[in-house]
């Protein structure tokens, strides 16, 4: 469905992109993150479009963006961060505004009519969008990115400025379209991410630096691989119960949070998912299993590991070259690097070392 290869950007000295390549097949809901200024933008503008590249290719169901670009578009849904509304129009004017722009094909009363129900705005339909809620004009905004039926939907931070209500209303409607569409979704509410899509690709300083499923991530990256659960029961009968399960490599007792239950860390053996079976056991000998966490990585904290270590190590690289390039520093609120000027930190870090 979609091939980006060695794809790069550049603006000026600035290398936005460098040497991209990754293929998303038809069906997948990938989740694309970074952090400020990784590139993840750029390269969602370049597959719509909007930017063209310097150098690599990127080609949408077998057509190259830059070469035919009108029948890859076609292609494509795109949501940006802003949504692009005209405000003074009602929603009804909007999309058929946006249909004759697109030049679709479909009968244009029951195509725009079904878009506003499967995103749920036919409520709202004949108001202007100026006096629509944030969350409908996302959702207007969603609408938009439907009209002629796309395969590919890149939407990116399609919840951002949210309330937690209409941040569920939202995924929950992102996982309905993943039904019929493949979906790249770029956020930074990373359990947004690992709730809806099946695979994450981690952008950082223009360079892929994790393509795989979040279960993967967690379970590549973690130190710790055990369980934490808790019983209703008394330490002796449930380590008895547990001692008969197989894959388990250690049981450890934890002091009780509740009246009438037990706690336990599980840890299993190399390369065995104990979760099923100590579920199956206990409930086989009749004990109520009130809770099972895993205590792998969350993607919080994968996200975070990844970013920073690749963001330190090459800043220690340019850090060891004496050259008359611009300096590189890191600002510790962001998480970024920044070249050629100083953050708020540098600064008070550099007039300390005057002051000494």
């Amino acid at each position: 469905m979609i091939e980006v290869s060695s794809l790069s950007k550049r603006y000026g000295n600035h290398l936005a992109v460098d040497n991209v390549s990754f293929s998303i097949e038809k069906g997948e809901i990938v989740g694309f993150l970074g952090p400020n200024g990784a590139g993840k933008s750029t390269i969602m503008n370049i597959m719509t479009g909007y930017l063209s590249l310097t150098d690599g290719s990127v080609s949408i169901d077998g057509f190259d963006i830059s070469e035919n670009p009108e029948e890859a578009k076609k292609r494509i849904g795109y949501l940006p961060e802003i949504p692009p509304l005209y405000i003074d129009m009602t929603v009804k004017e909007y999309l058929y505004f946006i249909y004759d722009l697109k030049k679709v094909s479909f009968p244009k009363k029951p195509h725009i009519e079904e878009i506003a129900r499967v995103v749920k705005i036919d409520n709202v339909y004949n108001r202007l969008i100026k006096n629509l809620s944030k969350g409908y004009r996302q959702r207007v905004g969603i609408a938009q990115a439907l009209i002629g039926n796309p395969d590919l939907l890149i939407l990116d931070e399609p919840t951002v400025g949210l309330d937690p209500k209409q941040i569920l209303e939202i995924r929950n409607l992102i996982a309905r379209l993943g039904k019929n569409h493949t979906i790249i979704l770029s956020s930074h509410i990373l359990s947004e991410i690992q709730e809806v899509c099946e695979r994450v690709i981690i952008i950082n300083q223009g360079h892929i630096v994790a393509d795989d499923t979040p279960e993967n991530l967690s379970k590549n990256l973690s130190d710790d691989h055990s369980l934490s659960i808790r019983v209703k029961g008394t330490e002796g009968e449930i380590l008895k119960i547990l001692n008969g399960v197989p894959g388990i490599k250690e049981i450890r007792h934890l002091s009780s949070k509740e009246a009438g239950t037990v706690d336990f860390i599980l840890e299993p053996k190399a390369g065995h998912d104990i979760r099923a079976a100590v579920s199956e056991r206990l409930a086989e000998r009749k004990k109520t299993l009130l809770s099972l966490t895993s205590n792998e990585m969350t993607l919080e904290q994968i996200f975070l590991r990844i970013t920073e270590g690749t963001a330190t190590e090459k800043l220690v690289k340019k850090a060891d070259k004496k050259t008359d390039s611009p300096k590189v520093k890191f600002d510790l609120e962001s998480g970024e690097a920044v070249i050629g000027e100083e953050t708020k930190q540098t600064k008070e870090f550099s007039k300390k070392e005057d002051d000494k």
